[in-house]
């Protein structure tokens, strides 16, 4: 992705102008503006002389913003108000000849001290000063007038002709000495100075709206002290180069992303992750800027610089999540394409009209400055970037990262949640649970032996196990002849005796077991049980599981509380699955799932809504990427941010309900704004053409077109802001049966299986085996794939798996699990 920064745009008009000219580029793939950033991010094949071009003749300026090395001092500069110290000072200096003009044209006798000057004359003064006002605020005229020529016209067309009209009307009134019928300048310089008084307000709105990211790039240090020539010197951060070593003292941050090669400490990473417990680094553990150093002298080699920190990327990702459009703004954007040329062929209609219809050409005029003015296509171009922004920054502070602006709305309306078992609802590194010796055997003896057989294994479940039993055998004996049987159990000789270890079902078909050993199998219910025996004697078992996250329970409870469906998705067996599930809450699982099927599983379940599926983002890549949301609980490596539209970087699973209400929060705010940008519209606009004047006197003079025009942009921009009050880690406001947006989640039952079938090879199979399935009764549809060797079955009524499996094997090819 490419990234320009664009000059020039003031309204949604504006954006759909350049994204239109950009995307007619040979080779561009997709693009997007951001009003906020004054960014345009660019997919593609294309040159940057190409895009630059297109931008440029649509009439708007553009440079490339990827020439400079990253700094997040660059960073911030992008994010800078500029606006608002430009418009205080142009906004002083309108007030000075705004309130002379206003008094000779509404309050001529108020001041004794001052004369009463005559129409022509008091007219004549009123024009020198609105010219004066006029050229103060002259940017206006040059951006709207500038539109018009390249065929763009935006909101300060809307502006400068409603402003200018109202200015020749009354200059040719004077100049034909009809001043005593009523001039328009007053008209024309207020309607300026309203509009500058709202632009200045919605631009401070607009500046508080990055606050959040503009306080991250604040944590990063400008400097670093590195190691050159065997001398410590400071120097820029943009200097430091991947290989150099640095030196981060207490109380500094970190510059780079490195790996300490001397040292220890404890080191602050809220900034990445929002976590503001001290992780604690040695040797060969790896920093990342902009952590604090809290305590010990660090050295470290510089790994990752510049853009390639994660830092860095962190910030990157949010501003490419604001530039991007959320699919619920799709209608705004069609609509503010083509608004400001129909609402100044709507305009052109009202005067006609009211002229028609015997009005004076004051009046008549005044409408339709008054349509002009009142149009208002900021509101709808802000309605969404202001509460991505918004969202997609609270969201970085708290450690949840947002890839696109779609993932953040798609992630509100999510009505089913896949939780992955390991490395996510558990801890992903298995500890023994229980120790059960034989008859006769102590337990020490057991852990003793077991230890000395599994100490040369790098099974996990070995690993486990001598773990354990390090705690209570510091010094451990080991085997001899050690021989690994993969996939069964190892085996190996202690002072002249035979151990072996292994599976249940390994063990018991090499050798058989006791009686007794099932139920001590059966002690460890949702445990693996590794069973060992001496020279052919059992000595007990060993039960090995993966903890669940102390968090975990509260994530499941908190997701059941907002509505939404949990289920546990595993390859390990169903008596684990099914206790994991019961320790946590979880009340329907799906066992012995391979990482292929998985993608399969999480497709059919997005038939019945909006599916999330949260995994480690490695070995689950295939499930995220299927389902609608992919949620990565990880520590932000690559592979996590390349395999899913969420990162969790806190790696907590509490996170999970945090995002999807963040989620919830941030589209409910987007409605809303959307909301009042056309309900506005639709009552401003015919309100100010006169429509209900001659039925109840309501009308709207163009000055307070103008103060409603300016209120409105700022509403939406305040009322996105409310997200950075918003705390989404809070679980007391949700309510079960309803998101915060008010909508009913889908709560019909499925009636689907999914049958995992081996021997398809071509499209042949594949009809036969959904012929099969279809002659069955009650089957109403049937997705066959030999590619993934699954048949997704829908059913009007429930169908026993026993039919469903011999429609299948009737064909010749061979069910092996029905989910």
């Amino acid at each position: 992705m490419k990234r320009y920064l664009v000059s020039g745009m003031v309204c949604a008009a504006c954006r759909a102008r350049v994204e239109k000219a950009v995307s007619r580029v040979p080779g561009v793939t997709s693009c997007a503006v951001d009003l906020l950033l004054g960014t345009l991010n660019v997919e593609g094949n294309c040159g940057p002389d190409a895009v630059i071009s297109a931008v440029k003749q649509a009439g708007y300026g553009i440079v490339p913003a990827e020439e400079t090395v990253f700094t997040p001092e660059r960073e911030e500069a992008l994010l800078a108000d500029r606006e608002t110290p430009l418009m205080k000072k142009r906004l002083a200096l309108s007030c000075v000849f705004l309130l002379p003009l206003m008094y000779l044209a509404m309050g001529q006798g108020i001041l004794p001290a001052v004369p009463v000057l005559p129409p022509t004359s008091a007219g004549a003064v009123q024009m020198i000063l609105c010219c004066t006002l006029i050229f103060i605020n002259r940017r206006f005229f040059v951006s709207g007038f500038a539109g018009l020529l390249h065929r763009a016209p935006n909101m300060d067309t809307l502006i400068s002709l409603g402003s200018a009209s109202g200015f020749v009307y009354s200059a040719a009134a004077l100049f034909s000495g009809r001043a005593e019928e009523g001039l328009y300048f007053d008209s024309a310089g207020m309607i300026l100075v309203l509009i500058t008084v709202g632009k200045m307000l919605e631009s401070r709105a607009k500046g508080r709206a990055t606050d959040a990211l503009k306080s991250l790039m604040r944590l990063a240090p400008a400097t670093a002290v590195v190691i050159r020539d065997g001398a410590e010197c400071e120097v820029p951060v943009s200097e430091v180069a991947e290989g150099d070593v640095f030196i981060v003292r207490p109380g500094d941050a970190v510059p780079v992303d490195g790996v300490v090669i001397e040292g220890a400490s404890s080191v602050n990473e809220a900034a990445l992750t929002g976590e503001s417990i001290p992780v604690d680094k040695s040797c060969g553990d790896p920093v990342r800027a902009p952590a604090v150093n809290q305590a010990g002298f660090l050295r470290c080699r510089a790994s990752r610089v510049g853009q390639d920190t994660m830092f860095a990327q962190i910030i990157r990702l949010v501003e490419e999540t604001a530039a991007g459009k959320a699919p619920i703004a799709r209608i705004a954007d069609r609509i503010s394409g083509v608004f400001v040329p129909v609402v100044i062929g709507i305009s052109l209609v009202t005067v006609l009209v009211w002229l028609l219809c015997g009005a004076a050409a004051g009046h008549a005029l005044a409408r339709g400055i008054a349509m002009l003015v009142v149009s208002c296509p900021c509101a709808l171009g802000l309605a969404t970037p202001v509460a991505i922004m918004a969202g997609s920054a609270l969201g970085a502070r708290c450690g949840i990262l947002f890839k696109t602006a779609a993932a953040l709305e798609e992630t509100g309306r999510v009505r089913t949640v896949v939780l992955d078992k390991t490395g996510t609802v558990t801890c992903g590194e298995p500890e023994v649970t229980g120790v059960f010796p034989a008859e006769g055997v102590s337990e020490e003896e057991l852990l003793r032996l077991a230890c000395a057989l599994e100490m040369k294994s790098e099974h996990p479940l070995a690993r486990a196990v001598v773990r354990h039993a390090l705690k209570r055998f510091p010094a451990p004996e080991s085997v001899s002849d050690f021989q690994a049987l993969p996939g069964c159990g190892v085996t190996g000789t202690l002072n002249g005796e035979t151990l072996l270890g292994g599976s249940m079902a390994y063990v018991g078909a090499r050798c058989g077991l006791p009686p007794e050993a099932s139920a001590c199998a059966l002690a460890g219910e949702g445990a693996t049980p590794l069973a060992f025996l001496r020279n052919g004697g059992f000595l007990g078992i060993v039960a090995v599981a993966d903890r669940e996250r102390p968090e975990s329970a509260d994530a499941v409870r908190q997701l059941k509380e907002m509505g939404l469906r949990v289920i546990l998705l595993t390859g390990d067996n169903a008596r684990t699955a099914e206790s994991v599930g019961r320790r946590t809450g979880i009340d329907e699982t799906a066992a012995e799932v391979l990482p292929g099927e998985k993608a399969a599983f999480v497709d059919r379940l997005r038939r019945s809504g909006k599916t999330a599926m949260a995994g480690d983002g490695i070995n689950d890549a295939p499930a995220l990427t299927a389902a609608d949301v992919g949620i990565a609980v990880g520590n932000g490596t690559d592979a996590a941010l390349a395999a899913s539209d969420v990162v969790l970087m806190k790696n907590r699973v509490t996170d999970i309900p945090a995002a999807i209400r963040l989620g919830r929060a941030t589209l409910a705010t987007i409605r809303e704004n959307l909301f009042w940008a056309f309900f506005y519209n639709v009552l401003g606009i015919p309100l100010a053409a006169g429509c209900f004047e001659n039925l109840f006197g309501w009308s709207l003079s163009p000055m307070i077109a103008a103060a409603a025009m300016s209120l409105s942009s700022l509403f939406v921009v305040t009322n996105a802001l409310r997200l950075s009050f918003y705390d989404p880690c809070a679980a007391g406001r949700d309510k079960a049966g309803k998101d915060s947006a008010g909508s009913e989640p889908e709560q019909k039952e499925e009636k689907v299986r999914t049958l995992f079938v081996e021997g398809m090879m071509c499209g042949h199979c594949e009809n036969s085996v959904r012929e099969s399935l279809l002659s069955l009764p009650g089957v109403g549809s049937a997705q066959v794939s030999s590619k993934a060797g699954t048949a997704v079955v829908t059913m009007k009524e429930e169908i026993g798996d026993d039919a469903l499996r011999s429609a299948v094997e009737s064909k010749g090819y061979k069910v092996r699990k029905i989910v």
